[in-house]
């Protein structure tokens, strides 16, 4: 998984943990929800200005969106 996928996923599972719209999202990022909703599918990179705009707008640092979650091992 490519860091454009790790943040796609990080991003759309931080969104929907704080029940929040992608228009919503875009909104309080400053970006247009179809661009948001790019971002999300992995369709497009966000410049890290994009990603500094959306880690405020969700309340997280910058980093977290674009760190590998853990995968948990089988017993």
């Amino acid at each position: 998984m490519d860091l454009k996928e790790i943040m796609a996923v990080n991003l759309r599972r931080k969104r929907h943990d704080l029940q929040m719209t992608q228009e919503e999202l875009a909104e309080r990022a400053g970006l247009s929800a179809r661009y948001v909703g790019a971002i999300e599918r992995g369709d497009v990179s966000a410049s890290v200005t994009v990603l500094g705009q959306i880690a405020e707008a969700l309340g997280v640092k910058p980093g977290d969106l674009l760190k590998k979650a853990a995968r948990l091992s089988k017993s």
